[in-house]
């Protein structure tokens, strides 16, 4: 009843719509939450995405394939979200020694220094953690993995 309340609505056709559509709805909103928690910091979901996934390769270098394929949008574009990190110095890119025709992607310092102090305000587990029990959060987990087949 309450997401009928939220978009308005007087009803679905069945319960498999009206939890695909809160799912969708629910992914907005989580979306809207961690861009809240990420304004202060001046980067968007994309680029906070890009910069964990380049501090879980640290040391070692990222291609811009290797960053589509772990990426959770998978309709942005990953090479300007990079030259967007580039620009704010907090990665940088160079020409890969392995294939010429690749760039090699790395967190600067000050990439790392800015997730670190992002640590204690960012907290990604916020909008489950604040309504779920660990229980539930398990659940839900594995209902979404059964719900991807």
């Amino acid at each position: 009843m309450q997401l009928q309340k939220e978009i308005q609505t007087s009803g679905f056709e069945s319960g498999y719509q009206q939890a695909i559509v809160n799912v969708v709805y629910t992914s907005n909103w989580c979306n809207d939450q961690l861009k809240q928690a990420l304004m202060p910091y001046n980067i968007t979901t994309q680029q906070f995405n890009v910069l964990r996934i380049l501090r879980g390769q640290h040391p070692n270098p990222c291609t811009i394939s290797l960053l589509k394929s772990r990426i959770l949008d998978k309709m942005c574009d990953a090479s300007r979200i990079v030259d967007r990190l580039v620009q704010k110095e907090l990665v940088v890119k160079s020409m890969s020694k392995a294939d010429k025709r690749a760039a090699d992607i790395l967190i600067t310092e000050h990439g790392l220094d800015l997730l670190k102090q992002m640590q204690g305000t960012v907290d990604l587990s916020a909008p489950v953690s604040s309504n779920l029990t660990i229980e539930e959060a398990e659940l839900l987990n594995n209902l979404l993995d059964k719900m991807r087949g």
